[in-house]
This record gives C-alpha cells, sequence and structure tokens, in this order.
C-alpha cells in the first residue's frame, strides 16, 4: 500500500473512533424514564392482583419485558405494577 492510503485510512480511523466515543450512552438506555414517572411504575407489585404480566399492555420477553405504554423499554418487570394496569381480557 502506498503511504498515501495508509495516511488517509489512520485519519479515517482515528475520526471514526473519536466519532463512536461521543454518542451518549443514554442512548443505549432500554428504559423510558419519563413514562416510568408518570404511570408510575415499580418494578415490584404491592398488590399481587395487579402484576404487569397480567396487564394487557405487558410484552412478555426473558426474563423481562415490555410494555406497549412505555416505548421502547425492554425492561419492565413482569411482577413490577403501574397506574395504567388494565386486566389481560
Amino acid at each position: 500500500m502506498s503511504d498515501s492510503i495508509n495516511q488517509t485510512r489512520r485519519t479515517f480511523m482515528k475520526i471514526g473512533g473519536m466519532a463512536v466515543a461521543m454518542i451518549p450512552v443514554a442512548a443505549f438506555a432500554a428504559k423510558n424514564d419519563a413514562m416510568r414517572t408518570a404511570m408510575k411504575y415499580a418494578d415490584k407489585s404491592a398488590d399481587p392482583a395487579k402484576l404487569c404480566s397480567g396487564c394487557m399492555h405487558f410484552v412478555p420477553g426473558k426474563p423481562l419485558g415490555g410494555c406497549k405504554l412505555f416505548p421502547g423499554d425492554t425492561e419492565v418487570n413482569p411482577n413490577g405494577t403501574c397506574t395504567a394496569w388494565a386486566k389481560k381480557a
């Protein structure tokens, strides 16, 4: 390889590495904190009759699931609850 190609490649790698380092870690968060707070979500339900696993909005997963009301949230505990709980039909 010629020196100019190696130099261009090194420059590309440096810029690419810096770009990746600048991506905020928060962008990878799997929790929708705003909706959790608004719906008063709790990881553990005080009422065993109102578990997320028995809610019509719960989307099962392994080991945690999701919720149709918390877009992008993949860390909903099946034993949790919130104020929007509605029994599965």
